[in-house]
């Protein structure tokens, strides 16, 4: 374990005796200097530091040979905290190696898969992965600010190129691919190379009211609730009315908490900007989607609104390619996630990756 804050207030230190050693220096030789209170200032930034290995961790955190596994606690810009893992393969320098940027689903980590199973076998195959936990990871589901997200995002990137990564692919899955899509349509950056999406949906407004949802009268109570949280100032606050979500494998919907911020910002179609159809036809990258034909999240027919609208004139995407997974398991959300078909899901990206340069 590691005190960020002592490691923060040592590198202080030193810096200030490092800049009171050379104003000394150059005093003695008559050598003009600006003084630190003339000097430029930091008004943010991002950090980073390796940190052990935490608990309780599964069995796909056993790095295979040839590869190696470290695990990061990054300060985003606004000082959220995104603890993330990195996986890479031996022997290979960082300058020669694409970096893929993981970024999980509604609820997840990047102890969970697909990203968990999908880290240590890419690295065997000579790519590394940095797979982070987002603001919205975990217990802090259907909490977050989807425009807030783009700083965690952005933080794990500029670690990458930190680390010495020049080439560079994003990947999102389920709820996270729409937080890729948004950042890699308004991050036209040199050094990403492409965007993977895994088990994607469409239009995620529009799905929350119709598909999820289900339910008119709820759904106003949401908007009511939501707007309310907005003109008393506490949009981050969980609102009074839950949200219904219902599946195809499940009898009876199942209410979640839920923010203000975050109903706002990813669910109501007139605030909104979670739609994939309207991003991924603005990214300057190949695209690459890929579906398992169980998954029960993502209903068969989404991936096509996005390689509509990714064909759509005007479309800035130099290439986009659809995969759907075979797989005889019956429709659940393990197929969300790639349950049992991990390798498949690998050799898909891996040939993709390769017939890209990458």
């Amino acid at each position: 374990a590691f005190d960020r804050e002592s490691s923060m207030e040592r590198n202080a230190l030193r810096n200030r005796a490092f800049g009171a050693l050379l104003c000394g220096i150059c005093t003695t030789f008559g050598l003009n200097v600006v003084s630190p209170s003339n000097a430029a200032q930091i008004a943010a930034s991002i950090e980073y530091d390796f940190v052990a290995r935490p608990t309780g961790l599964s069995s796909d955190f056993e790095p295979p040979s040839g590869t190696s596994l470290e695990f990061l606690a990054i300060k985003a810009i606004d000082g959220f905290q995104v603890d993330a893992a990195l996986w890479q393969p031996s022997g290979k320098q960082s300058v020669d190696t694409t970096l893929i940027v993981m970024v999980h689903g509604s609820g997840g980590s990047y102890r969970r898969a697909p990203e968990s199973a999908l880290g240590p076998r890419l690295a065997t195959k000579g790519y590394a992965s940095l797979a982070i936990n987002t603001r919205q990871h975990d217990e802090r589901i259907n909490t977050d600010n989807f425009l807030d997200v783009r700083r965690d995002i952005d933080a794990a990137v500029q670690v990458g190129r930190a680390l010495g990564y020049k080439t560079l692919v994003l990947q999102g899955h389920s709820l996270g691919n729409i937080q890729v899509q948004f950042y890699a349509a308004t991050n036209w950056d040199h050094d990403i190379k492409a965007v993977m999406l895994l088990g994607a949906f469409g239009n995620l407004p529009w799905k929350s009211r119709n598909i999820l949802v289900q339910n008119e009268e709820r759904f106003q109570e949401l908007i009511e609730a939501s707007m309310k949280s907005l003109r008393d100032g506490t949009l981050d606050q969980t609102l009074p009315v839950k949200m219904r979500f219902s599946t195809p494998v499940s009898s009876a919907a199942q209410d979640s908490p839920i923010t203000g911020q975050h109903f706002l910002t990813y669910r109501w179609e007139k605030t909104s900007i979670a739609d994939g159809t309207f991003w991924i036809h603005r990214i300057p990258y190949p695209i690459l989607l890929v579906r398992d034909q169980s998954d029960a999240a993502t209903a068969p027919f989404e991936p096509y609104m996005l390689l509509s609208a990714a064909h759509s004139e005007g479309s800035l995407a130099t290439k986009i390619d659809f995969v759907l997974l075979s797989d005889a398991k019956p429709v659940s959300l393990k197929g969300h996630y790639f349950d049992g078909n991990e390798q498949p899901l690998t050799d898909v990206i891996t040939k993709w990756l390769t017939d890209l340069h990458l």
